[in-house]
């Protein structure tokens, strides 16, 4: 399969309760008017960028259900979702993320405790 701009990030799984966040342009503000002043540059406490994915969120333990050992059991794991969605605006703290490069080009991935904020387009 050849990698290509639309596809090279389906390989890519984001595990647990973390999103990947593709750092947003110091001077882009969004359609809202939401915009970081031009003094929170990189290395900053504080960043903003679009989400591109997130992990499945937290895992919930299995009930144990020693009295019927005749039943099948069901090893599925289910999750708690994330309130992050991909495509959202997330402002986030820098520390606990960890940059990463990938087909040349930066990222973070981000615990969801680690977001402060979420601008999302559709109506809540």
């Amino acid at each position: 399969m050849q990698l290509t701009h639309d596809n090279k990030l389906k390989k890519l799984i984001i595990v647990g309760d973390r999103v990947l966040i593709k750092l947003r342009k110091a001077d882009e503000r969004t359609s809202s008017g939401l915009y970081l002043p031009p003094g929170v540059q990189e290395k900053e406490k504080v960043q903003q960028g679009y989400i591109i994915k997130t992990g499945p969120g937290y895992p919930i333990p299995a009930p144990v259900e020693d009295d019927e050992p005749w039943k099948d059991r069901d090893e599925a794991i289910k999750y708690i979702p994330l309130q992050a969605k991909e495509g959202d605006l997330a402002i986030f703290l820098l520390n606990g993320s960890y940059e990463l490069m990938y087909e040349g080009e930066k990222y973070y991935i981000v615990p969801q405790h680690s977001i402060l904020m979420l601008e999302r387009e559709e109506e809540l």
